[in-house]
């Protein structure tokens, strides 16, 4: 099997915010052990901060919040975080190899074709990829925001089996375990709707700001590419083997989707922002949905945002829920003149399709 697996700072680093090397120990002995087991891995390591700190002087409540001086910190950091997996890896006798990746790499077809291709042939050549975003030059407006999202698309991009993200929690829990004495581990979860979301925390929350939230938000990415996603605990002794031979209890395993999307319909639904949000008719709504169809203006009943052709947009029905994703093929004021109006009514040289059914996504409910 090909196996993704994702450790955060969180449980890379001790209560001063510095890399604690015993936890990649732990983790690179249990790749080691997994490789010896006939498996590939492709490590996706956070800490390049973490590890930057001690060395200018920044270290515990020294630690800086401004992006500049984290970005700065993280170039310094990187270095050394990779010194610590090659030595340890090494101890394995395994080599390890640096990717760092950035948003626009899955962005750009050729950028993504070059990912992949030198993705492939590291682990061709045996090696242990170590990828981290790459921090230090990242545009602030772009960017993966947390390693669960970049994982879950280098999941796909090197068409993995199984995806691991590992976390200071078993898994995801029925509730708060601080709230809530009665708290227990989901282990099993097919498909995941706005409920399971909503239980994880959303953005702002105490348990949602970077941690369960998005793990479950990289979990139904891996799941819509057919990737078996596993959240566990990275302290739990053994976690990766038993995450990849699938052993019961070992954390919240999401199963993949039967339909799996494309690479380009993936790129649409998950690795693009939307610019704007385009709102339809039920007629339009359903003729999406159960037709494969493309949406046309006449089916457009209001524009939302400033977005221009080849922009990601949503698409909402008249209730204002969001069904779909899609890349629009008029910009928002072209598309506010022409919305409502029947093919044969359009000016002359004006698309007839708003959003064309190979460029459309259709989100779960």
């Amino acid at each position: 099997m090909r196996v993704v697996v994702k450790i955060g700072s969180s449980s890379l680093t001790d209560e001063e915010g510095e890399i604690a090397r015993g936890a990649i120990e732990k983790l690179c002995a249990e790749v080691a052990d997994v490789r010896a087991a006939g498996h590939e891995v492709v490590v996706v390591s956070s800490g390049a901060i973490a590890a930057g700190l001690p060395s200018l002087g920044l270290g515990g409540p020294r630690r800086p919040r401004d992006a500049r001086t984290l970005q700065a910190v993280s170039a310094v950091g990187q270095s050394r975080l990779m010194r610590v997996y090659d030595d340890v890896l090494g101890s394995h006798g395994i080599v390890g190899g640096q990717v760092l990746l950035a948003p626009l790499d899955f962005m750009i077809r050729q950028q993504y074709l070059h990912a992949r291709g030198t993705l492939t042939r590291l682990i061709e050549l045996g090696t242990v990829p170590v990828v981290n975003e790459n921090d230090a030059i990242a545009d602030d407006e772009i960017r993966f925001g947390d390693n669960d999202r970049l994982a879950a698309l280098v999941a796909h991009l090197v068409e993995a089996d199984v995806l691991v993200l590992l976390t200071d929690a078993p898994g995801l829990l029925t509730a708060d375990p601080r709230l809530d004495s009665t708290a227990s581990l989901i282990e099993e979860i097919v498909e995941i709707d706005h409920e399971l979301e909503a239980l994880a925390g959303g953005a702002g929350t105490v348990r949602g700001s970077g941690g369960m939230a998005s793990k479950i938000a990289a979990a139904k990415i891996a799941a819509w590419t057919g990737v078996r996603a596993v959240i566990a605990a990275a302290a739990r002794q053994d976690v990766l083997r038993d995450a990849v031979e699938g052993r019961a209890g070992i954390g919240t395993v999401v199963q993949p989707r039967p339909i799996k999307l494309s690479a380009r319909k993936l790129w649409i639904a998950f690795a693009v922002g939307s610019a704007g949000t385009i709102v339809v008719d039920d007629g339009a709504r359903r003729a999406l949905v159960q037709q494969n169809r493309s949406l046309l203006p006449a089916g457009v009943v209001d524009v939302r945002g400033a977005f221009t052709e080849d922009d990601a947009v949503e698409l909402a029905g008249p209730d204002g829920k969001v069904f779909a994703k899609g890349l629009a093929r008029l910009s928002a004021s072209m598309l506010d003149e022409v919305k409502g109006r029947r093919t044969d009514d359009l000016p002359a040289g004006v698309t007839h399709e708003v959003v064309h059914r190979d460029d459309l996504v259709m989100l779960p409910a």
